[in-house]
């Protein structure tokens, strides 16, 4: 059975669905003002792997994940480009289908878009006006913090420690609120500004409001699992939590999930570091299979440390699984089923305990070795397939053209005849061309270095 840490409780859960056989999953989307960053495309990746094992065991999965497309950063990006903000969110929706596909990122079963909510948002907010969570001020609307009981529990943190460190503030939106925790469901529109009528004067959403609506009008009011970065903790899904569960009177998510940070060159990445790196940039060098490699074969929760040489030695082990995967299977060949059932079982147990990729990946490995010392039959590909599936890593059926295959069979017909000169000047050839060949007892074997 699955284990899942879950945030809000700090413990290991078992997983039980709503709905048995079924995941009804949010993970909290991109704004999209620009290209995604590493960070971005860590979390992206983290939960596709997570969806995918819940497939590869048996789950069907309704994964939602969103675009913020109404937000300050976008009016701000958007004037500055000379763009509308629409625009601008489609130019960037389009960048991320493009960047994540070729991260083997399999397409959301929905990615809903804030601008498509807006009466579903301006509903949500008078139920909590109504039942007096929320309240009006100069076209503004503010959620009560107070009224929402255990408010903080997510990020562990109590009402007066929150207090504490909101109290120093002083500007104008905190003038409007009573009390400076208090957060925006609902912005009074700005000069120039997007803006949708509303109760309260033209006006947009609060970052906040914008997911509590998209999830519970997608997936109901009680989800089986929200996810995200670890950022998102507090405030965001703090906030989430208390607009959601006062206007339903439910609990918001059954599991909370929240992926670790990503370092480079063991510092945080930052503009002002001058270590922002875009995954758009990136993929101009970087191979994105390679990428995802890196990012999906690390344990989700645990901050990672992007530097060249572990992009490199992705590459290296991604080559080595390629080259295991593409071995031609010989005709007739068995391999031992209780030693397959034994790696089936053992890379489970693995990724059953919190989706543990590293420990995962190193069964992966240890079967790539199984297969290399001579047990690959059709089911053990089809095995190791599925495995690395998991992880997003779906290699190609590699076809020799037939030019390469007369060299091979003109190679073996020189070494039965004894004319290990002939042989190795054709290995030497096969060599230039990136083929690489290997006498095993079942025959010559190749990989494509």
């Amino acid at each position: 059975m699955i284990k899942i840490y879950d945030t809000m409780t700090r413990s290991l859960r078992h997983f039980v669905p709503i709905h048995e056989n079924t995941v009804n999953m949010y993970v909290c989307g991109p704004t999209v003002y620009n290209y995604i960053h590493i960070g971005n495309a860590r979390s992206t990746v983290a939960f596709d792997t997570i969806r995918r094992y819940f497939e590869y065991s048996g789950y069907k999965v309704n994964y939602i994940s969103n675009f913020t497309d109404v937000d300050d950063k976008i009016i701000k990006a958007a004037a500055e480009a000379g763009l509308s903000t629409k625009e601008l969110s489609d130019k960037f929706i389009a960048a991320f289908m493009e960047d994540t596909a070729k991260l083997g990122i399999k397409p959301a079963t929905e990615n809903p878009r804030v601008i498509n909510y807006m009466n579903e948002i301006i509903a949500f907010v008078q139920v909590l006006v109504d039942k007096g969570f929320a309240y009006a001020s100069a076209g503004d609307v503010y959620f009560r913090v107070s009224k929402s009981e255990n408010y903080g529990k997510l990020a562990n943190k109590t009402l007066s420690e929150l207090e504490v460190g909101a109290s120093g503030r002083i500007d104008s939106e905190t003038e409007l609120k009573e009390e400076p925790l208090d957060f925006a469901l609902w912005k009074s529109a700005k000069p120039g500004e997007i803006s949708w009528e509303s109760p309260w004067g033209a006006g947009r959403p609060g970052w906040h409001i914008e997911c509590s609506v998209m999830a519970t009008s997608i997936l109901g009011d009680t989800i089986d699992i929200h996810g995200g970065g670890v950022d998102l903790e507090f405030p965001h899904h703090t906030n989430e939590i208390a607009q959601s569960e006062a206007k339903t009177g439910k609990t918001f998510a059954n599991y909370w999930m929240h992926n670790g940070f990503v370092n480079v060159d063991n510092e945080k990445m930052s503009k002002s570091l001058g270590n922002f790196v875009t995954v758009h940039d990136l993929l101009k060098t970087v191979d994105g299979q390679v990428l995802r490699f890196f990012l999906a074969t690390q344990h989700y929760r645990k901050p990672i440390n992007f530097t060249e040489k572990a992009i490199h030695d992705a590459e290296v082990n991604l080559k080595y699984l390629k080259n295991t995967y593409t071995l031609p299977v010989p005709v007739g060949q068995t391999a031992d089923a209780a030693r397959l059932a034994q790696f089936v079982d053992a890379f489970k147990e693995a990724m059953d305990d919190d989706f543990n990729a590293a420990n995962g990946i190193t069964v992966v490995f240890d079967m790539a070795k199984w297969i290399n010392s001579g047990n690959y039959n059709q089911t053990v590909k089809e095995t190791f397939a599925k495995m690395l599936a998991v992880f997003g890593i779906v290699f190609e059926e590699e076809v020799l053209d037939e030019d390469v295959e007369r060299l091979i069979a003109k190679r073996q017909e020189a070494r039965a005849n004894r004319d290990f000169a002939k042989a190795d000047a054709i290995r030497d050839q096969l060599a230039e061309q990136g083929i690489k060949l290997l006498d095993t007892k079942d025959g010559v074997r190749w990989t494509r270095d």
